[in-house]
């Protein structure tokens, strides 16, 4: 899991230095604000994958619900699919004018948004198939979806961008091929489950797993926490466009490196959902604790060599990311930032594992809202004076929040009965 979600931010990493080594920023800039708002159309989404693998994985040795699961979750990812597509489209102005969008990337950026969202059926479809396999412990199936996946939109970044000069809609055009390639595989890595379910007659096995009701009520929880997670990347996004365009791209930059630090971690948190779900539907509740203490181990060892990374490549990166000089010394000057958040996010991330394991999802959601409203908006609007300076204070706070609150709350949400 963590090979399969380090080549993810390597994509963007790709994507960023291709255009950011572009003659004109506005490219970089233009990307970064769309891909802010297509967070808010995908990911926002991405319980499909979380409660998917929770699920999955406290159906672990029921075979027929599991795949009853799989069946009814994708067909629900395909209908809201349906309204990202139509709905997205149609307001796609509407956003990036409250993303304060500079006129001259508005055009930029819409092109790009609508590239995009015709790959909304097989971005969270794949968030589905993704989930179950997760949950039912077959991690590979997911590292080769993403590395294929990535691997198509690396190599057709250089064809749309470099060779046919299409600049950000060639990148724009090579993920949306690309995804519809990582559905491929996984249609194919999930085939025997759909034949067994078809072989059944979908009426009949619509009887089993889970109730699409209870399925949706589930997963509002999860909804609701990953509004307000992407309201903060959304919020950060914003804000460092008002400080203008190099700002912004110099922002772009950091961020696309915070996120390989954070799927590194993710696998931990991706094999703490897996087992703890597995150790919940069993009733092992001895084994809980042993789970945690183990995955945190490396978790923060995962963090540690992370931040040691990012302070002994400051410059070999940021050359590496960008040749614009004042996009280069804004992202320099902000880099001390970059190298604290690892250890800061750390904690939240393999709880939030552990939390979906359990299907404990009412506290994630609380845990991310009071880190978003009594933390993050607070901490910016104190330091605004600082400039860029004020917003990075105020991400950083919002993380080291978000780990404090969901360790407060690990005792008595999931570790309580041991007692």
């Amino acid at each position: 899991m963590i090979l399969a979600n380090l080549s993810v931010p390597l994509l963007g990493l790709v994507d960023t230095a291709i255009l950011g080594h572009l003659s004109d920023s506005r490219y970089l800039s233009a990307v970064a604000i769309s891909t802010s708002l297509l967070a808010f159309l995908y990911w926002g989404f991405g319980f499909l994958r979380m409660g998917t693998t929770g699920a999955s994985a406290q159906l672990l040795h029921k075979p027929q619900d599991a795949n009853a699961l799989l069946v009814k979750a994708a067909a629900l990812s395909l209908l809201i699919a349906a309204f990202i597509w139509l709905g997205g489209i149609a307001l796609s102005n509407i956003g990036l004018r409250l993303m304060n969008t500079p006129a001259s990337l508005i055009e930029l950026a819409q092109s790009y948004l609508h590239i995009r969202l015709f790959s909304a059926p097989a971005v969270l479809c794949t968030y589905v198939i993704v989930g179950w396999l997760i949950g039912r412990q077959q991690t590979r199936w997911p590292l080769v979806i993403a590395v294929a996946t990535n691997g198509v939109n690396i190599a057709l970044d250089y064809v749309f961008i470099v060779g046919l000069d299409m600049s950000s809609d060639g990148a724009a055009l090579a993920s949306a091929i690309s995804e519809y390639c990582g559905l491929a595989i996984g249609l194919w890595a999930v085939r025997d489950a759909l034949i067994a379910t078809l072989g059944h007659g979908l009426r009949r096995s619509w009887q089993y797993g889970p109730a699409l009701k209870q399925l949706l009520n589930s997963n509002v929880h999860l909804f609701i926490r990953t509004a307000a997670l992407l309201f903060s990347f959304a919020f950060f996004t914003a804000q460092g466009a008002s400080f203008g365009q190099a700002t912004l791209a110099a922002n772009a930059i950091l961020l696309q490196l915070m996120l390989v630090s954070a799927y590194g971690m993710d696998g931990f948190a991706h094999a703490a959902e897996a087992l703890i779900g597995e150790a919940f539907a069993q009733g092992r509740r001895d084994a809980l604790l042993k789970i945690v203490v183990c995955c945190a181990r490396y978790c923060l060892a995962t963090a540690l060599g992370a931040s040691l990374l990012l302070w002994l490549g400051e410059r070999q990166v940021l050359n590496l990311m960008t040749d614009i000089e004042a996009v280069r010394n804004i992202a320099s000057g902000h880099y001390a930032w970059l190298i604290v958040l690892p250890l800061l996010c750390a904690p939240s991330y393999l709880l939030d594992g552990v939390f979906i394991g359990a299907l404990k999802t009412e506290a994630m959601q609380w845990t991310m809202l009071a880190s978003v409203i009594l933390i993050y908006l607070p901490v910016w609007l104190l330091s605004k004076d600082l400039g860029n300076h004020g917003l990075w204070l105020s991400f950083c706070a919002f993380n080291l929040a978000r780990s404090v609150s969901l360790g407060a709350l690990l005792k008595p949400a999931i570790l309580k009965p041991l007692n």
